[in-house]
């Protein structure tokens, strides 16, 4: 029997699940609060409190460890990573200075180097290595990284080939090629891609090696594989050098593990496609399957400010989750999210002293905007504070302090409140309020941390909003439930493309509003228009919080929900449940003169005057090659699955002149996708 430790580090907690692998059944789960400013803590403790369970195997059971991680695109979000050098060949500086191309290209630090191929893949320029060699040597002790993109570089990536290893001998620092990462010919997405990715990679090498000591230390000797952007799984070593490939991960495995947990839990769907919801702590992620696969973003995925060339799960992400804060703004409007915050509850579970502010704040009633609020330190600060940050900072030192307190320490409020913004702004301090987790404290339909501070929480916001505190909870979940139907169905307005048709947004808008009425409690029979929407494929709901909100969700949009057994720990449960998978794209293109095409393959070229005779060619190439790039990933076998690979071929053409019945061939794009199980034995 194979079993198999998934691991998921999420926004707010951090999941363990032991899986028997064949099955898919999950023998125990364990959360845990993730660590921000280390991870590994967050997962040597989730991993603990699953084998701390009496139903766990022996650690040394395990024969294979997966994790799906939120660093790679938190640190793009952030603005995190590590120096870097792109290095551009072939590429017009003029040209990008023009258009302001070099604000995409992530880092200051970009050298232009002569050396060109044509579309075609002929070489038209010569590299220049004196200049390669020189702008590294200068440059070997001020970076960690570096990025290569050619222009032409996926049409022939000799030059960038060349480049790694001159580099690599000049400097035994990491390199990414364009080629690498993607075969598509946009230069800037390209070049910007290769950077982020150059990047990263620093980071994930010590994410990879400290769990790599936890796993030691816990007697795990299995290998260890990483969760990509759309779902499948590829080897540690493969991600060290891929990491930009990581992005979205948390939300690929969610998804996976959406249908797996539905699928073990024996449920059986009328329709191939499905919506997965997985409400966290921070996020609400919503993902469409098809067949059990994450529907994948044809255009890349976009992280933060960056537009990329990964292949990666399309989701539409909103800000949203159980830790979202509660307030109402100027108007008396109650406003949930995006911001995170520490929830009441916890904090006091935490820090006990609270509760007699929050005693102290009942009575009171301070201003709206820090009503029932605090303030705690999150990390030390790498820069020095000014004059007004300081005094936040010391108050703060010895534990958290209610936003109200130091106001009434300061002469204006105004400055204060910037100085919280800024230092929440930069990670260095966190605030603490009421949140959705709270309110359903406060209801005793929750029973996690401390209730009485969710309960004292809801009293003094609900005077804000002169409404009675079981009231507000019960606003507070209705209004989560509709902003996650607002975002379903704009989610699939968007995928039918429904809004730049003749419907314009707010049209839609209105009609979200009126359909969703009901569940305000509110009387249709006042509103000028009613209309139902129904979703026509069904929900899977996972995390921790989604049976108090989806199945008002299911209701108001009509449709059937299935929340699955361990939905709480769907992510971790997905980390493990995919599979290996690669695609590459092959084309054939026509040459300028006597009829010939060019096969473009990953590691070379390959003229024909017969179409027919080129795509047999790319094929039996093709196949061979991906099954060895399927086992370099961490593909293998297991109880006697073999690496399966497919291609899909499309020919395009354009009609010269209608009636005419000539077609003008523009060549052809041949997709090769290899599968297999990730094997123990890798």
């Amino acid at each position: 029997m194979t079993i198999a430790l998934g691991i998921d580090t999420g926004g707010t907690y951090t999941d363990a699940v032991l899986v028997k692998y064949d099955s898919g059944q999950i023998l125990c789960a364990a959360k845990v609060l993730t660590t921000h400013h280390d991870l590994a803590i967050g997962i040597g403790g989730a991993i603990d409190a699953a084998f701390a369970q009496s139903e766990a195997p022996m650690a040394g059971d395990v024969d294979l460890v997966a994790l799906s991680t939120t660093l790679a695109t938190n640190a793009i979000v952030e603005g995190h990573g590590s120096p870097v050098c792109l290095l551009l060949i072939g590429y017009d500086p003029e040209l990008i200075h023009q258009y302001c191309f070099d604000k995409e290209l992530v880092t200051d630090d970009v050298v232009y180097l002569a050396g060109r191929h044509d579309i075609h893949g002929n070489e038209v320029v010569p590299l220049d290595e004196v200049a390669l060699r020189e702008a590294v040597l200068a440059r070997r002790d001020q970076v960690e990284a570096f990025a290569v993109s050619g222009y032409f570089g996926v049409r022939n990536p000799a030059h960038e080939i060349r480049a790694r290893m001159l580099i690599e001998e000049l400097t035994g620092l990491p390199v990414t090629c364009g080629h690498d990462l993607t075969n598509h010919l946009d230069s800037i997405r390209r070049a910007t891609t290769v950077a982020l990715n150059a990047r990263l990679v620093p980071l994930i090498r010590e994410l990879i090696a400290t769990l790599r000591n936890t796993m030691a230390v816990h007697g795990l000797s299995a290998p260890l594989m990483v969760v990509k952007g759309d779902g499948s799984l590829v080897r540690a070593e493969w991600a060290l050098k891929r990491p930009i490939e990581t992005i979205l991960s948390g939300p690929a495995a969610s998804a996976i593990g959406a249908w797996h947990l539905a699928a073990e839990s024996g449920v059986r769907f009328e329709s191939d496609t499905l919506w997965a919801i997985d409400m966290g702590g921070t996020t609400t992620d919503i993902v469409a399957l098809c067949e059990g696969r994450p529907r994948l973003n044809p255009e890349g995925a976009q992280v933060g400010r960056w537009h990329t060339m990964v292949e990666a799960v399309d989701v539409h992400t909103v800000g949203l989750g159980g830790d979202s804060r509660v307030r109402f703004d100027a108007d008396r409007k109650l406003c949930i999210g995006p911001q995170r915050v520490v929830p009441l509850s916890l904090l006091a579970n935490q820090h006990p002293q609270v509760l007699v502010d929050l005693a102290n704040q009942v009575t009171l009633q301070p201003r709206s905007e820090v009503a029932a609020e605090f303030l705690l330190q999150r990390r030390k600060p790498s820069r020095r504070l000014d004059s007004e940050e300081q005094v936040v900072w010391k108050k703060i030192d010895d534990g958290p302090v209610s936003i109200a307190a130091l106001m009434n320490e300061v002469r204006y409020g105004a400055p204060l409140l910037r100085c919280i913004e800024h230092l929440v702004a930069e990670q260095l301090v966190q605030r603490a309020g009421f949140t959705p987790t709270d309110a359903l404290h406060a209801q005793g339909c929750l029973n996690l941390w401390h209730t009485e501070a969710a309960r004292l929480g809801a009293k003094i916001l609900a005077a804000q909003g002169f409404l009675d505190p079981g009231d507000l909870c019960r606003n507070v979940v209705v209004g989560v439930s509709e902003r996650v139907s607002t975002a379903l169905v704009t989610k699939v307005l968007r995928d039918e493309e429904r809004l730049n048709g003749s419907g314009h947004p707010s049209t839609w808008e209105a009609m979200q509003t009126a359909a969703l009425l009901p569940a305000r409690g509110l009387n249709c029979g006042c509103a000028s228009l009613s209309c139902t929407l129904t979703l026509c494929h069904p929900m899977v709901a996972i995390g921790a919080p989604v049976e108090s909100y989806l199945p008002l969700v299911a209701e108001q949009l009509h449709t059937r929900i299935v929340i699955p057994p361990h939905a709480e720990v769907a992510n971790a449960a997905g980390a493990v449940a995919g599979g290996v998978i690669q695609r590459r794209r092959v084309l054939i293109t026509p040459l300028d003169k006597g009829g010939a095409l060019r096969v473009l393959l990953p590691e070379g070229m390959r003229d024909f005057h017969d179409l027919e005779a080129a795509v047999a060619f790319a094929r039996q190439e093709m196949e061979k090659w991906m099954i060895d790039l399927a086992r370099k990933a961490g593909a293998g076998h297991i109880g006697g699955n073999q690496i399966e690979v497919w291609m899909v071929r499309q020919d395009k053409t354009v009609l010269l002149k209608a009636g005419w019945g000539d077609n003008l061939y523009l060549g052809t794009e041949l997709i090769f996708t290899s599968a297999g199980r990730p094997s123990p034995a890798v």
